[in-house]
Order: structure tokens, then sequence, then C-alpha cells
């Protein structure tokens, strides 16, 4: 039995008061003026760090100067040039103001998306009825419990930030907007709302009463099934269930920052991002508690398992990307390759820093099978995936939002602070709720002598 020791509930209320301490200094400090967006973007130019947008302000106006013959139509093309500089500064104050916004979102979504993946993986051990996994489903388990609380949370800052994050919630930007308003009966608040209650509300249904199942077959008689058959059944109906609301989920709460974009692989490729994040985290958690002297019945075959599924997980999750970059950036339709060419021109090092983090490091690291078996590779490896898909998850948000205004600074670090805090104090607090071993689970036996 795991007890949650005071350690690590002082460890992880430290993280999460010192991320939101972090991240309200930086939601106050982005409150700038219009004057002093001006004064920045002056000084940029001067020094001539400025961002491509001030000296395309600068070019469009030289040139416009240079074509005009006349002083009626030279102070004409200096008013207009001045109008531009203008809303240019409006644009950049609110790229600053959402910033903070969207660095919580992001870290919302990003361990929530953990939990998910892991559920999804959880049910797709019970629908298959495996035979190696069941001395870690409690582990699993205690990952799910972070999902009510972190999914609605997404919801609420969703909600909350509105505009900041979704353009569409927005109804002056709606009003010129036609496109917007053609996608209006799906993309409205309440609807956004309705829906997400809905993924909720079934993802939580089912975890609860698979927990619920699986804690009531270990108290049941040796040859009483009955539990376990339930959770067969309403594994197998949840996985339907999860990949239509899992698809939506990534249209509404990802893919609708960028409203005039979609892709129809879209929901494959965010399924991919939280499947791999949340093999990677139950082998990690696995390996913290084997070194507390816990969980004795998992052995090397049962890591190895896991970390041949991070490393299938994250080679699919490349074929995905590549799938969805290579069509689009060579059929070249302007609306859809303006996509990649934000992230590519503007997001460089994270953009391309995500595909060594997802999917060349994983590669070289877990592609030998004995490396497989060794817990500090498999640390490492998992330390650096979750950090490629955390900035896979940056990489979706940020341009639509903050455009070349981004970094990797105090909003962000706070946020991550905030809610690996809380997903350690939730997940661990679980843990310590029930036996580690679901000794009633009828494949227990098979699973603990499981050798590979």
């Amino acid at each position: 039995m795991y007890t949650l020791s005071n350690r690590l509930k002082i460890f992880s209320v430290t993280l999460v008061l010192l991320g939101a301490l972090g991240w309200f200094y930086s939601y106050s400090a982005s409150h700038v003026s219009l004057d002093e967006v001006k004064t920045m973007l002056a000084e940029e130019a001067s020094s001539g760090g400025g961002h491509g947008e001030v000296a395309d302000t600068h070019a469009v106006a030289e040139e416009s100067h240079e074509a005009t013959t006349n002083s009626h139509d030279a102070e004409a093309t200096h008013a207009d040039a001045a109008e531009g500089h203008d809303e240019h500064a409006e644009h950049v104050m609110h790229q600053i103001h959402n910033r903070p916004y969207s660095a919580l979102y992001v870290a919302a979504f990003f361990f929530m998306m953990i939990a998910l993946g892991a559920l999804a993986f959880y049910a797709i051990q019970y629908a298959s009825q495996a035979g190696w996994s069941p001395v870690l489903f409690r582990v699993m388990e205690a990952i799910t419990y972070y999902l009510l609380p972190g999914a609605l949370i997404v919801l609420a800052i969703a909600l909350w930030a509105g505009p900041h994050i979704f353009i569409w919630m927005d109804p002056e930007v709606v009003a010129h907007d036609e496109l917007l308003q053609n996608k209006s009966d799906w993309l409205n608040t309440t609807w956004f709302t309705i829906r997400g209650l809905i993924f909720i509300g079934g993802w939580s249904a089912y975890r609860y009463f698979s927990r619920k199942f699986s804690l009531a077959q270990d108290n049941a008689d040796i040859n009483d099934n009955r539990n376990f058959k339930k959770n067969f059944r309403i594994s197998a109906a949840f996985l339907v269930f999860y990949i239509y609301t899992e698809s939506i989920m990534s249209w509404d709460w990802i893919m609708s920052v960028d409203p005039h974009w979609f892709s129809t692989l879209f929901g494959w490729y965010v399924f991919a991002s939280m499947f791999v994040s949340g093999i990677t985290v139950i082998a990690l958690i696995t390996i913290y508690l084997k070194s507390k002297g816990l969980l004795e019945f998992v052995n090397d075959s049962h890591m190895h398992d896991l970390a041949k599924f991070m490393f299938a997980i994250s080679i699919f999750w490349t074929y995905l990307w590549f799938s969805q970059f290579m069509l689009i950036w060579y059929a070249n339709i302007p609306e859809e390759v303006t996509y990649f060419v934000t992230r590519i021109e503007d997001y460089k090092l994270p953009f391309f820093g995500m595909l060594i983090m997802n999917f060349v490091f994983p590669f070289l690291v877990l592609m030998n099978s004995d490396y497989k078996r060794i817990p500090w590779f498999i640390v490492m490896a998992g330390i650096v995936i979750l950090m490629g898909h955390y900035v896979d998850v940056f990489n979706m948000i940020m341009p639509a939002t903050v455009g070349d205004r981004w970094a990797i600074g105090l909003p962000e670090l706070s946020a991550v602070a905030l809610f690996s805090g809380l997903f350690i104090l939730i997940v661990f607090y679980s843990l310590s709720k029930a036996p580690l071993l679901a000794k009633g689970n009828p494949f227990i036996k098979e699973s603990e002598h499981f050798h590979y």
C-alpha cells in the first residue's frame, strides 16, 4: 500500500504556489498600454532587432512615399503609414496581453491530455484482455484520476480567456469575417461549452465505473469474474465514444484557435501526442514507485513493453506529423500552407526542436531492445518525450494567439509548475487510496509472471 509522503505533498504544493505567483505576476506585467507598445516597437526598429511585421510596415511606407509625386499624395501616404503603425501597435499589444492566457492554457491542456492518453491506454488493455499489463492498472487508474479536474480546468480557462485564445468568441471579429459567420453554428460559446461537458462527462463516467469494477473485482470470490466482464464491456464501448469525442475535442480545444485552417488528420495527430505522453508518464511513475521498494511484481519485461510503446507511438506520431505537413506543403494552397509557414518562419527553434525531441531522440535511444530494460534510459527518454510534446502543444496554440511575440519565460514556466504540482498531488493521492496490485484481475498471475 502506497502512502503519500509529507515531502511529496510539500513539494507539489510548493510547485502550485510558486507557479500561481509567477503566473499572476506575468499576467499583471503583460497589461502594457498602447503607448508602451509604441515605444517598444520604436526601440526595436531603431536597434534593428524588430520583428518582421515592423520592418514590413516601414517598407510599405517607404515604397508608398517613393511612389507619390506631389505633396498632397505624400501627406496622404504619411497619414496611411501612421494609421498602419497604430494598427500594428494595437495588434502587438493584444498579442502581449494574450501570452499569459495562452501559457496557462497550453500547460493545462498538456497535463489533461496525459491523463486522457493514459485512460485510452487503460481501456485498450481491458478491451483487448491483455495479459501483461494488469500489474500496472493501479498506476494507470491513478493518472486518470486527474482527468476530471484537469479537463474542467481546461474548459474553464477556454471560457474565461475567450477571445484572448479563440478569436471566434469575439463578436466584433465575427461581424467582419464571413468565414467565421459561416462556422458560427458550430463555433459559438454555448455549443462549445455543451460539447465540452459531454466529452468530460463521458470520459469521467467511464473512469469512475471502470475503477469501481476494478476495485470490486479485488473483493470478489476467486471464480467470480462478473466485474471484470463489466469492465471489458464498458471499455469496448468507451473506446468507440473516445474515438469520436477525442477528435471533436481536438477540433474545438486546439484547432479552432486557427479557425480559418483545418486538417482532417488533426484528431489523430493530437491523439498520438496524448497517447505517447500518457504511456510515458505510466512508465516514469512505475519506475519511481519501484525505486521506493514498491511494485516488486513489476519486472524489466513490463518496463520493456512500456518503452516499446513509447518508441512505437513516437514513430506513429512522426508518421502523422509528416503526412499532415507533406500534403499541405506540397499542395501549397495559401489558406492551408500559411499554418506551417507561420511556424517555420517565427517558431524555428520550437518547430524543429520538437521533431528532434519527439522523433529523433526516442528513435535513437529506444531502438535497442536492451536499452528498453534500463530504468535510467527510459527516464531520460521519457523526460525528453514529455518536453517535446509540451512544445508540440505550444506550437499548436501560440502562433495563433501571440504570433511572433513568443518566448519560453515566466508565464510558460510558471504555468507548467502550477499544473505539474497539481498533477503530482492528485495522482499520488489516488495511488494511496487502494492497494497497488489489482489482485482480483483474472490475468494477474499471468501478468506477474510475464517475461519477454
